[in-house]
């Protein structure tokens, strides 16, 4: 069903940055992650538009974490607009007590993907916002993350090897979404679990983000956001400059062997990327900060040194011009 409402611009700066990001190819199959709050409303009312200039196949998928009286009602009222829009639409409702947000998020991105995957999704977009931007990075710079942490909200990332989850609205207030909504009298569904300040993101979104608008500067969102999109650049740089320098340290494409002798010219920044590296492949998760340290001190350290045990047992030992990963 192709709308016939007004182009906006709105519409405009989407379908700007879908092809200049070149986002969302044409004739292709994209799944829509919509909760019924204003950001998915928008995002899915502003695809649906946007459908005729681009020849997508749009469906709708909404998951229940079940965490709330009214989650069936949100469900149904989802499905009502899909059924209005004439779009596809699936339900996803979790069968497992979902008792963080972390649970939660993870649940539902592997629920996306196994709908994606059933019916042949190459896409999945999320309605994240430039709000969303600057709230993750204000969360990621309390938790003490690096630069990777505070730009992890991406334009696009991969799911699968086929499946990838994009976030068009990346340069868009939830202020903006929520005039759209307004002007297109879009019926948003109200998450009370939203209000709930036992949760750390929602403190900041309803505390901290409006001290900070008030007192600092009233465009913070999109400051913060800008901030993250510089980030993102020069984490994929120092992340593709950090892969090339270890592979050239490496033993015959060896993960538990690297070359200290090679590491030890190049910056700080690099080494513990590459350290970072090497230790998520042997570790098989993401390392701490401490544990990068300790590793990156043996770039330096006197023959025969070695870290304390990593979780698991292994220890990181210095022979000669190598740092050698040993196994218990």
């Amino acid at each position: 069903m192709l709308s016939s409402q007004p182009w906006t611009p709105l519409h405009a700066q989407i379908h700007r940055t879908l092809r200049k990001r070149q986002l969302l190819p044409k004739n292709q199959n994209i799944l829509i992650a919509v909760s019924g709050g204003q950001d998915s409303l928008s995002l899915a009312k502003l695809l649906l538009d946007l459908q005729s200039k681009w020849r997508w196949k749009l469906a709708i998928c909404h998951c229940n974490h079940r965490w709330r009286s009214d989650s069936e009602a949100n469900a149904n009222h989802v499905e009502k607009l899909a059924q209005k829009w004439q779009l596809p639409f699936y339900l996803s409702v979790t069968n497992q007590e979902l008792k963080s947000e972390a649970a939660a998020r993870e649940w539902r991105y592997q629920a996306l993907i196994e709908v994606a995957q059933t019916d042949n999704y190459g896409y999945i977009v999320t309605g994240h916002t430039a709000s969303d931007r600057a709230e993750t990075l204000l969360y990621n710079l309390t938790r003490g993350s690096g630069a990777d942490g505070l730009q992890s909200l991406t334009w696009r990332r991969n799911l699968t090897e086929k499946i990838q989850l994009i976030r068009p609205l990346l340069e868009i207030t939830r202020l903006e979404t929520a005039q759209f909504c307004s002007d297109f009298q879009l019926p948003i569904w109200t998450d009370s679990t939203n209000e709930e300040l036992k949760y750390k993101r929602n403190r900041i979104r309803l505390e901290l983000i409006p001290y900070l608008k008030q007192n600092f500067n009233p465009q913070v969102e999109k400051a913060l956001a800008q901030t993250a999109e510089l980030l993102q650049a020069e984490v994929e740089f120092l992340e593709n400059t950090a892969q090339e320098i270890k592979q050239k340290a490496s033993l015959n494409a060896s993960i538990t062997q690297i070359n200290r002798l090679i590491l030890r010219s190049t910056p700080l920044a690099i080494q513990r990327r590459v350290m970072r590296q090497f230790l998520q492949e042997n570790l098989g998760f993401a390392p701490s900060f401490e544990q990068i340290e300790k590793i990156t001190a043996l770039i330096t350290a006197p023959n025969r040194s070695c870290t304390d045990p990593f979780p698991g047992g292994a220890i990181a030992q210095v022979e000669n011009d190598w740092i050698c990963w040993k196994k218990s």
